[in-house]
């Protein structure tokens, strides 16, 4: 039986409960990845199951990408045919360009991304003759983002606005409501909660899609929010064969609104679930697990209790460095000793880290030894501009309504449509209260009656007609022509070749990104552009960080959030201060700073066979050099598990020192080379400029007052209690504090 080969007791159990709901806690490791689709081949080969009436919902499209080629080679090709495995945004989209209509939703919508829907937002910010600087558009989508992720509309937003800013945001919430909807364009959050919408609002297409889809699968549960929540317990209502996969300590993403109650509430709604929990670990040394689990112990005063049967491994490094560039300068180096001596490629290496700030020093030392490396979360390939200026005219092309692709490329490349043309024509289409579309159209009307006349000069008008024809004759081309058939036609006719290669390298690379995305197209070269375009535009907008990892052999830059579901030989995690992880905004918050330990537990499980934790004992921020206390998660550990951890830097020095006194505590002292850059010579002490208890200002960290003063060596340091950020230790020499 193939579905359960290779599968230990307790993951078989998962796999053959197929009725009623179930609730697979999986710990990292555990195989869960594997559970799901051997749960799926089982319910198809055994239980008969058609694979059409299977749903299963990941988190990225990677997960989605090889679960299909899992069950690919597991039932072949044919064997699963017509089952659904995406993402919620994916699945939502397919839900509403199929029944949107029955709730007014236009089945050609297109999904705006957050550049888009900047422009709609700013463009309500000026219409209610707001200030960005005060208003910030990006806080404003962030506040719409979390109300509908509550599953809350622009009209019951509204209702229970409290407040100066809920009631500022309020009114911008129905605007960019009207500016969406006028474009036929939804954003992400509209999918999901647009999706609620359809299943409250129409019951007969909810009853369709629970008949059709009577085995749901969930991954990641415990990262769904509550509209993600809404839309599983609807459709898993009837049939109740729902399946959801989760590990409550990897719960990491508040801030988009997640949390992990979801487990509790499906405990709730689904009481008669069965329970299988997962945990044994394939993934990581019997050391790094016991880690783990002590980290549960200090975060959460419970147990867990992973566990494998891989070996002990290497102990876990901890390195005290000097600054900053020290720290950064000893990954580096590890890295390359693991490469030139452990065999290790360099794609086995990964460093993670609290703030994308902390890239800085960790690039400009892997430059300096030329060791590969990429950033998860730099510019992607669908954010780059010339990528971005052909997407909107292929989305002009589906949807030629669409607002903010038509102002895009309205001028892209410059066709006599300056700003100030634009501009004009913005007013005239105010004017006459119709959208740009219509506007275009009507430039060069010879009739119009009781219509303002059209202010464009005579070389701006035939400008508009040529978009318009432009448009217009690739919306019939999309008929005829396979998709890279149609990137071919529409570069050919905006000149966008000549427009990009301005002989310089940075318009040969953008060019050769032109090239790729034709290269992207080829999967569609067998269907008229006007079915596979649909399909296309959808899956570029659904594109995530962690999708673009290539196979490329570097070693890897991410932030602790950006590594989960990922995993690597060799993790290195650094930064490990009190204030930077965990992160000052949770010091003074019981649930966040429960979640920085979910966080730390994500990063240590993400290492394979070796872990190394790294910290500077001072760190440039800004202007200042500050001074912070190792991490709370060190500490525990150096508590709970001593015997795991390898110390290095000054602190192995200080320690191996103390044991041989009166030996000089500092290996310069002792005539040993320092494992580290020669430091800098120390300033002189300064004198107090604060009494104790005197309230002080700092440019980054706000107000405070001033606790004590302390010696490091020979510097002189003051400890500040900031009232946002809680204690920070700065130097005198460094430090610039005002008096209040």
């Amino acid at each position: 039986m193939r579905a359960l080969e290779g599968l230990n007791p307790v993951q078989r159990e998962a796999v053959t409960t197929t009725e009623g709901p179930l609730l697979i806690a999986a710990g990292p490791g555990s195989g869960k990845t594997r559970v799901i689709v051997h749960r799926i081949a089982y319910l198809v080969e055994e239980c008969g199951i058609r694979p059409w009436q299977i749903l299963a919902v990941t988190f990225t499209n990677k997960a989605a990408n090889e679960m299909r080629e899992r069950l690919a080679r597991l039932l072949g090709d044919r064997g699963a045919e017509g089952l659904l495995v995406g993402t919620f945004h994916h699945i939502c989209a397919l839900f509403l360009r199929r029944d949107g209509a029955a709730i007014g939703v236009d089945p050609h919508f297109v999904i705006y991304d957050e550049e888009d829907q900047q422009r709609l937002i700013r463009r309500a910010i000026q219409e209610q003759g707001l200030d960005e600087k005060r208003v910030s558009p990006r806080a404003v989508l962030g506040t719409i983002s979390r109300a509908k992720n509550e599953l809350k509309d622009a009209v019951a937003y509204a209702r229970a606005a409290e407040g100066r800013w809920e009631e500022t945001v309020a009114p911008l919430f129905r605007r960019y409501e009207e500016l969406l909807a006028e474009s036929h364009a939804l954003d992400f959050d509209d999918l999901l909660l647009r999706a609620v919408d359809l299943f409250q609002q129409a019951p007969e297409v909810l009853a369709r899609y629970q008949e059709r889809y009577r085995y749901l699968l969930v991954d990641e549960f415990q990262d769904t929010n509550v509209v993600q929540y809404a839309i599983v317990r609807l459709l898993g209502e009837r049939y109740r064969n729902v399946c959801v996969v989760g590990d409550i300590d990897q719960s990491i993403y508040s801030w988009r609104a997640a949390h992990p109650r979801n487990l509790y509430y499906f405990e709730r709604d689904f009481p008669e679930l069965h329970k299988v929990e997962l945990v044994q670990n394939y993934r990581s040394t019997q050391t790094i697990l016991a880690a783990a689990n002590a980290i549960i112990r200090a975060g959460f005063r419970r147990d867990k209790n992973l566990w494998t049967e891989n070996s002990p491994g290497a102990p876990i490094t901890c390195y005290e460095a000097f600054d900053d560039k020290d720290e950064a300068e000893y990954v580096v180096r590890q890295i390359r000793t693991l490469h030139a001596r452990g065999g290790a490629r360099w794609a086995d290496c990964a460093v993670l880290y609290r703030t994308n700030a902390q890239t800085r020093v960790l690039e400009d030392a892997l430059v300096r030894y030329r060791v590969p490396y990429r950033v998860v979360g730099g510019v992607r390939f669908y954010e780059r501009r010339e990528i971005k200026d052909l997407l909107a005219y292929l989305r002009l092309v589906f949807n030629p309504r669409d607002a903010v692709s038509l102002e895009r490329v309205l001028n892209v490349p410059p066709r006599e449509l300056g700003a100030k043309s634009v501009q004009q024509l913005a007013y005239w289409r105010d004017r006459l209260g119709c959208d740009w579309w219509d506007a275009l159209h009507q430039v060069t009307a010879e009739d119009l009656p009781d219509a303002p006349p059209c202010p464009l000069a005579p070389r701006a008008r035939r400008a508009c007609v040529r978009f318009v024809s432009l448009i217009d004759e690739l919306r019939a081309g999309a008929r005829e022509l396979t998709l890279p058939e149609l990137l071919d036609e529409l570069v050919l006719r905006i000149g966008y070749e000549g427009y990009l290669r301005d002989g310089s390298e940075e318009g040969d690379e953008r060019w050769a990104n032109v090239q790729e995305l034709r290269s992207a197209l080829q999967d569609y070269q067998g269907v008229p552009a006007e079915q596979g375009l649909e399909a296309f535009l959808t899956g570029a907008s659904l594109v995530q960080d962690t999708d673009e990892l290539g196979s490329g052999d570097a070693v890897t830059l991410l932030t602790l959030h950006a590594a989960k579901g990922l995993e690597f030989p060799y993790v290195f995690i650094a930064g490990l201060e009190e204030g930077l992880c965990p992160h000052s905004r949770s010091l003074d918050d019981e649930e966040q700073l429960a979640e920085e330990w979910r966080l730390f537990f994500v990063g240590v499980t993400r290492a394979m066979r070796g872990l190394y934790l790294t910290y500077a004992a001072r760190r440039q921020l800004y202007r200042d050099i500050v001074m912070n206390e190792p991490s709370r998660f060190l500490a525990e550990l150096r508590a709970l598990v001593p015997e795991l951890l390898a110390e290095d830097g000054p602190l192995a020095w200080r320690q191996a020192s103390a044991s041989l006194a009166p030996r000089p505590a500092r290996p310069e002292a002792a005539g040993l080379s320092p494992r580290r850059p020669s430091e800098p010579s120390l300033a002189p002490v300064a004198p107090p400029q604060f009494e104790v208890g005197e309230r002080v200002y700092h440019a980054h960290f706000g107000t405070g007052r001033v606790v004590r003063y302390e010696r490091r060596g020979s510097e002189a340091e003051v400890v500040v209690k900031f009232e946002r950020v809680g204690e920070k230790r700065l130097s005198l020499t460094y430090a610039r504090l005002e008096r209040c």
